[in-house]
């Protein structure tokens, strides 16, 4: 037999394992189909187009723009007054967000964690999930509601104490507030489960000991807890920064009013008026890239400082 045949008969015994797994598998791979389709069509197709960033497009045209025009739309943007107003809302909001909404789902798990009866810790979890179930929708008509001008909770009980009845939803200085407040709400419980499941690797031996040495409960939160789960903070702030500048749009689009638009006018909202509602889809794309890229900096940045302060890192 020559060395070519052997390495044939060879390779067809390695395949013969990875067909068989793949027969076996076939049904769970086939549910894979979707989420990649998915993946593929919303993620990374989109990049491809933001090419028509550098050229112009036009509606009926090649979808990849039809001449080259360089940084023309960088500039537009850079020189638009509307554009930085937009751009200083982005980052107040998401730095408001970060201070306020990524500390808190940690404080909830270490406060649950010291929680024994339970019943009322399945409870008080099961309450702090559900407002994540609910469609961004229902929760900004909610707000509506709560905070209306004629007939809300809140103007009730402030025209009850004496005072003037306050238009939430269209005051800019209440906007940021309301928005992250309503994510607070949210995000919290849910956001909470990854810091539970890290609080329930860690060994509780080391309560035990503790407990020896006369250690009380914030005493071995401190010691014990917040540095077992301290990978897991890094790498959830890693992201959370390098998603700084999303807000999302959702939200924003539905709180968005001509009213409130001084504070609630962000670069999502920005990019959705100037590319679907003003047909300038070259410079809406030179916007969104150009946040794109101020998040890949961001991500890289804080990566490199927490590995060089804490030796944690994502590469």
């Amino acid at each position: 037999m020559s060395n070519a045949q052997a390495g044939a008969i060879a390779a067809q015994d390695r395949k013969k394992p990875f067909l068989k797994r793949l027969k076996k598998d076939k049904y769970l791979l086939m549910m894979l189909i979707l989420p990649f389709a998915l993946i593929i069509v919303f993620r990374i197709m989109p990049i491809v187009g933001n090419v028509i960033a550098f050229r112009r497009y036009n509606l009926g045209g090649s979808m990849f723009g039809e001449t080259w025009q360089g940084l023309r739309y960088f500039n537009q943007f850079m020189t638009e007054p509307q554009f930085w107003v937009a751009f200083k809302n982005s980052f107040i909001l998401s730095v408001m967000g970060l201070v306020i909404n990524f500390p808190l789902p940690i404080i909830f798990a270490l406060l649950l964690n010291e929680i024994h009866n339970t019943l009322f810790k399945r409870v008080t979890q099961t309450f702090s999930y559900l407002p994540r179930f609910l469609s961004t929708v229902i929760v900004v008509g909610m707000m509506r509601e709560i905070f209306s001008l004629d007939g809300g909770v809140v103007n009730r009980l402030i025209t009850y104490l004496g005072f003037e009845a306050v238009y939430f939803m269209n005051d800019p200085s209440w906007y940021r507030f309301i928005f992250i407040g309503s994510s607070t709400w949210q995000f919290t419980g849910i956001n909470a489960i990854i810091y539970l499941a890290a609080l329930t690797s860690i060994n509780p031996e080391l309560y035990e000991s503790a407990e020896m040495d006369g250690a009380g409960r914030f005493t071995k939160m401190i010691h014990i807890s917040i540095p077992g789960i301290l990978p897991t903070i890094v790498y959830l702030l890693l992201l959370s920064v390098g998603s700084l500048m999303a807000n999302g749009f959702d939200k924003p689009v539905l709180l968005y009013t001509p009213s409130n638009a001084a504070t609630s006018d962000i670069i999502e909202t920005y990019t959705y008026r100037m590319g679907l509602e003003g047909n300038r889809f070259s410079y809406s794309a030179a916007v969104g890239l150009f946040g794109s890229i101020i998040a890949v900096s961001l991500l890289a940045s804080s990566n490199a400082i927490s590995k060089k302060l804490s030796g944690i890192s994502f590469y």
